[in-house]
């Protein structure tokens, strides 16, 4: 009934053999790899979706969003913690919104915390902002560099002699 061979095609010869003519058009080979467009000096933050855990530290020269769990410090450009975001740990950035929950100190140069904050540690800036209905238990310095002033190290004990 049906058949891809063209015996029964009027004009066909039934013992006739065609090959089939290849197309004019050059064959592209299509791309596995997907490359966004994005500006040159222009990337997006990297972002931390809220059903995700991370443990261990996080660093970066750019943006990063959180909107899970982060069992660590994190060192960025521009921070934003998301509501649903949960970080136990320091966190380090030019630019940091606190829209979640942060256990640890917080420094950076600009520091906001929108009115869903809830900040459980010190925080060193050099400009900030607190929301009302912001939450926020711990200490506040301003410092003209606050992305320099690491933790301060515990001094050796008294009779140890390692170097």
């Amino acid at each position: 009934m049906f058949s891809k061979s063209r015996i029964n095609e009027v004009g066909s010869k039934p013992n006739e053999t065609e090959k089939p003519k290849a197309p004019d058009m050059p064959l592209v080979k299509p791309s596995v790899e997907y490359t966004p467009v994005v500006p040159k000096g222009k990337v997006g933050p990297s972002i931390l979706s809220s059903d995700l855990t991370v443990v261990g530290n996080l660093k970066t020269a750019g943006d990063i969003q959180v909107e899970g769990t982060v069992e660590g410090d994190i060192r960025a450009h521009m921070l934003i913690v998301g509501e649903t975001a949960t970080i136990r740990g320091e966190i380090v950035a030019d630019d940091i919104v606190v829209n979640g929950r942060v256990i640890g100190r917080v420094r950076g140069l600009k520091v906001r915390l929108t009115s869903t904050a809830r900040v459980e540690g010190d925080i060193i800036h050099k400009t900030i902002a607190i929301e009302a209905g912001a939450h926020f238990e711990g200490s506040v310095q301003r410092q003209d560099d606050p992305l320099s002033a690491g933790r301060t190290a515990l001094p050796a004990p008294e009779g140890d002699d390692t170097p």
